[in-house]
């Protein structure tokens, strides 16, 4: 499997409601330091509904500035719409929706 298909087997696992952060992401697909490449990835992603990009966002909880799909307000939409929470300036409240994978040392 390529680092591209194990990230977005990594974005399908994320439960609708959590994020995770494009270094979990990279540790998930097995490539600690590959954050970057994380991002690349997703931006190729062509069907947000079976890779769920948008639960991917920055360590801070800031949201992605050229998010693939419609760019941060429409990730930022979508986020609400399941349910994540946001602080007053505006990042993800990255201590209740994290989403730590089973298993990992989170």
């Amino acid at each position: 499997m390529s680092f591209k298909e194990k990230v977005f087997d990594t974005v399908r696992k994320i439960p609708s409601g959590t994020v995770i952060s494009y270094s979990q992401a990279a540790v998930e697909a097995g490539s600690p330091r590959a954050c970057r490449a994380v991002g690349s990835a997703l931006h190729s992603n062509i069907s947000p509904e079976n890779a769920p990009c948008h639960r991917v966002v920055h360590n801070d909880g800031r949201l992605a500035e050229a998010y693939v799909f419609g760019g941060k307000g429409k990730q930022e939409a979508m986020l609400k719409s399941e349910g994540v929470e946001f602080l007053p300036d505006g990042r993800v409240h990255m201590g209740k929706c994290r989403y730590i994978f089973p298993n990992s040392e989170g």
